[in-house]
C-alpha cells in the first residue's frame, strides 16, 4: 500500500444528462481511491459557472469528497467572484483552485475588466477577505504562454504564493525532466510550496494535441509514434495512453513526487489504472485485508 501517495481529480461540468451520467459514474468510480479533494472547472470566461456551481453542491452533499472549485478572474465583477467565494465559505467549501482563466475563442489578448480581479495574485489576495481558504493555484514547467520570459512566469508564481496560496498544481506535461527542472527552479526563488504535477491520461491524441498546443505543453515526437496510426483501434489506443501515463508516474515517483493531480476529462478508467500502479486500494479492500 502506498500509504504516502496523495492525488487530486479533475472534473469539469457536463453539458448534458448523458455526460452527466458519465461524470457521476467516474466520480463514483474514483472516490474510494480517497483523493485529498477533486476540483471543478470553469469555462472560458465563467461561460460554465451556473454548471460549475450545480456540480460543486452535489459533490458537496451527495459525497464525503473535499470538493475544490476553480475559481477565476475573467466575466466577473470584484463583488461577483467574492459573493461566489463567500456562498462556497457558508457551504462549507474551505479549498478553492485560484486562477486567471481562460480568455473565449476568437479573443487573442487578455484585457482585465476595470471593476474586476486583474490575474491570479488579486484573486488570491482579495479571497482572504473571505476566509481562510486552502488555495491552489496555476504553474507552467514549460512556461506560460503569454508570460513575456521563464523568469517573469516564475516571479508571477511566486508572487501567488507570497500573497497566500497554499499549493501550485502544474499545467500537464509529459517532459518530466521539465518538470524537475522547474521544482528546483521554485525551491531555488524560494517558492516553499508543494509542485504537484498535473497528469493528463491521453484518452483522444489529437485533442490532446490542441490542449497542449494551447497552453505551451511539448508533446515529444515519441509520443506521435506510439499513437500513429491507431485511429481506428481505441482499445490499442487504451492500452499506450495507460502505459504512457504510468511511465510517467512511476519516474516522478522515483524523483521523490509523493502528490499527483490527474487531468481525469471526466473519465475514469486510465486514471484509476494509474492509481492502483501508485499502489492506492479502494477502501473496501482496505477493510478487507485488515479483517
Amino acid at each position: 500500500m502506498a500509504t504516502d501517495i496523495q492525488v487530486s481529480f479533475e472534473f469539469f461540468p457536463p453539458a448534458t444528462e448523458k455526460m452527466e451520467a458519465t461524470l457521476w459514474r467516474s466520480i463514483q468510480r474514483l472516490a474510494p481511491l480517497q483523493p485529498r479533494f477533486v476540483s471543478v472547472t470553469y469555462g472560458a470566461d465563467g461561460s460554465t459557472r451556473d454548471r460549475t456551481h450545480r456540480i460543486v453542491r452535489r459533490i458537496q452533499t451527495e459525497t464525503d469528497l473535499t470538493c475544490a472549485p476553480h475559481l477565476t478572474c475573467i466575466g466577473a465583477t470584484r463583488e461577483e467572484v467574492l459573493a461566489t467565494a463567500s456562498g462556497y465559505w457558508d457551504e462549507g467549501i474551505r479549498h478553492i483552485v485560484a486562477l486567471r482563466g481562460d480568455t473565449p475563442k476568437g479573443v487573442t489578448k487578455y484585457v482585465p475588466l476595470t471593476n474586476g480581479f486583474a490575474y491570479a495574485t488579486d484573486l488570491v489576495d482579495g479571497l482572504g477577505s473571505i476566509g481562510a481558504f486552502e488555495l491552489s493555484v496555476a504553474a507552467y514547467p514549460e512556461v506560460h504562454p503569454e508570460a513575456d520570459s521563464a523568469e517573469s512566469d516564475l516571479d508571477n508564481l511566486k508572487r501567488k504564493i507570497d500573497v497566500g496560496a497554499t499549493r501550485a498544481i502544474t499545467q500537464f506535461f509529459f517532459d518530466t525532466s521539465a518538470y524537475l527542472h522547474f521544482r528546483d527552479r521554485c525551491a531555488a526563488a524560494g517558492i516553499d510550496v508543494v509542485i504537484v504535477p498535473g497528469i493528463l491520461p491521453i484518452t483522444n491524441f489529437p485533442r490532446m494535441l490542441k490542449f497542449a498546443a494551447s497552453c505551451g505543453t511539448n508533446v515529444p515526437q515519441t509520443l506521435h509514434q506510439r499513437f500513429g496510426g491507431l485511429d481506428d483501434d481505441p482499445e490499442t489506443r487504451r492500452m499506450i495512453a495507460a502505459s504512457v501515463a504510468i511511465e510517467q508516474v512511476d519516474e516522478l515517483r522515483r524523483q521523490g513526487v509523493d502528490e499527483f493531480h490527474f487531468y481525469t476529462l471526466n473519465r475514469a478508467e486510465l486514471t484509476y489504472a494509474i492509481c492502483h500502479t501508485l499502489g492506492l486500494r479502494p477502501r473496501a479492500d482496505e477493510q478487507e485485508l485488515a479483517s
